[in-house]
């Protein structure tokens, strides 16, 4: 098989981007990077040309496998798990449960994206948050406080082992970063764990590295 092409955005703003790039990282699968610059015509309506000519929605991340392509960050993180099934965990029933927390975070958490989109290497101070962006954070800290305890005994992360779940709510532990939210001692110690793993603080040096900036930023 070719070497897979996984097609992100900037490592600054595009957290979807980041969770894919985990997901393969940390499966030890080997994979292209290539960065497409977000912004400039048709940004914010996924319109931009080079994304266009790699991803069918007109959105990044694009993993390319053969002449087959995903594009989603969830399915590129499925077919990861194929390729290591350590990103999952093993028991059955453990493992619906890392599935519906990582589903949670894909479909969910709208006022948080709004209000707090992805700046990795901004520090922003705290904030008033609206009604809807608190309780967001509130089923964060929540959700991760009851996963450490339940399942992460056996490691720092979400489940004990890194896996999809951790790829998935990488970014968010960013953004309480950007932002100074304050969370439960279990969630804080949560993303203390993210920002010393190796993969993401090669991420993170890609961003603070990188040039290019956006006036205003949301996620994709």
């Amino acid at each position: 098989m070719t070497t897979p092409i996984l097609y992100i955005g900037n490592k600054n703003y595009s957290s979807w981007s980041m969770r894919p790039w985990l997901a393969l990282t940390w499966g030890a699968i080997a994979f292209e990077e290539r960065v497409i610059p977000l912004g400039g015509m048709g940004y914010g309506k996924s319109k931009i040309a080079d994304i266009l000519a790699v991803s069918p929605s007109g959105r990044v991340p694009a993993l390319h496998v053969g002449e087959t392509v995903i594009w989603d960050s969830l399915a590129i993180c499925e077919w990861a798990a194929e390729q290591a099934p350590s990103l999952w965990p093993a028991d059955p029933l453990v493992r619906a449960v890392a599935r519906s927390a990582a589903a949670e975070m894909h479909s969910g958490y709208a006022a948080l994206r709004r209000d707090g989109s992805m700046n990795v290497r901004r520090r922003a101070g705290k904030r008033d948050w609206p009604e809807d962006t608190r309780a967001d954070i509130a089923r964060i800290d929540e959700l991760w406080t009851h996963l450490r305890a339940t399942y992460g005994t056996a490691g720092p992360y979400l489940f004990g082992q890194r896996s999809i779940v951790d790829a998935m709510f990488a970014p968010v532990c960013t953004r309480l970063r950007t932002y100074d939210v304050a969370v439960g001692a279990a969630s804080q110690a949560y993303c203390d764990a993210i920002f010393a793993d190796d993969a993401f603080r090669a991420w993170e040096a890609a961003a603070i590295a990188e040039t290019w900036t956006l006036p205003q930023t949301d996620t994709l």
